[in-house]
């Protein structure tokens, strides 16, 4: 448990906060609240790619490319929006390449970068996954009214320090 953590030494004492006071335990009963609540939507939202002809990391390659201009994208930013490494990024997408999913090239802007651009094969891969998965994540967020989702949004980016 992680208000067990050595971290998290407060016996209860309270931390002034800009909200008011709350203790080390408190804090770290939330971030376990909210860890476990993303790692079961994540495994649940993982069933929409089973017996698909996408793996998740592929879909979310092809959700980068195909929403940049021209659907193609600079590796980089590929990678910027990815949760694995920059070579494992490298590798998925020459994997992507060889199976017709996308083309890559030299960047003529940055001579040491890359191009990748979803193929119509892609395209169309993607597409048909997609439709499925946004009607999956509809239905997990559906259980949020407005104004808890307009919360959510206002909490996971100041969490993640864009507020």
């Amino acid at each position: 448990m992680i208000a067990g953590h050595s971290w998290c030494r407060d016996k209860g004492r309270s931390e002034a906060s800009p909200t008011g006071p709350y203790s080390c335990s408190a804090r770290a009963a939330n971030w376990e609240s909210l860890f476990r609540a993303q790692h079961e939507v994540f495994e649940d939202i993982r069933s929409d790619f089973d017996s698909t002809e996408l793996t998740q990391a592929e879909y979310d390659v092809l959700l980068t490319v195909t929403r940049a201009p021209r659907m193609t994208a600079r590796l980089r930013d590929v990678t910027g929006n990815m949760l694995i490494s920059q070579p494992s990024v490298s590798r998925l997408v020459e994997r992507m390449v060889s199976r017709g999913l996308l083309t890559k090239c030299a960047d003529p802007e940055d001579g040491r970068g890359s191009l990748v651009t979803a193929t119509e094969d892609g395209a169309v891969a993607f597409r048909r996954l997609a439709a499925a998965h946004g009607r999956s994540i509809a239905e997990r967020m559906a259980r949020l009214d407005n104004d808890e989702l307009a919360q959510l949004h206002t909490l996971t980016a100041k969490l993640r320090g864009r507020d």
